[in-house]
């Protein structure tokens, strides 16, 4: 399966962005689609995630209530809405899918990456 992230940019503290990730390849094949973000110097970690099955998506602590994740009916496309952004939201934003049964929110899980889309918040 392949990932294309996009709809990274700058924006102000406050604002808004939705990044966007499309998924091509072997689409008929569950999985499981997660968010994550590196800064300049620290680890990557996670941000959000939607399972292939059900609707409750699971979110890291410093985004919740802040961030929003959905699927379209198609589960081709996955999005991330990005509210009162932080400075500290400025990363490099990548989605990646995995299929196992292991924890949605386990980075080492996930077997296929997108390229990553910046996203950079100004103060």
């Amino acid at each position: 399966v392949q990932l294309q992230a996009s709809g990274g940019g700058v924006v102000q503290t406050g604002g808004s962005l939705r990044l966007a990730c499309a998924v091509s390849g072997r689409t008929f094949q569950a999985y499981d689609l997660g968010w994550f973000r590196q800064a300049p110097g620290k680890e990557r970690e996670f941000v959000a995630a939607m399972p292939w099955r059900g609707d409750r998506p699971r979110y890291g602590d410093s985004v919740m209530g802040r961030f929003a994740v959905s699927r379209n009916s198609d589960k081709d496309t996955v999005w991330l809405q990005m509210n009162n952004l932080k400075p500290e939201d400025t990363a490099v934003y990548y989605c990646a899918a995995k299929t196992d049964s292991s924890p949605i929110t386990r980075i080492s899980a996930y077997t296929e990456w997108g390229q990553g889309t910046l996203v950079t918040v100004s103060s």
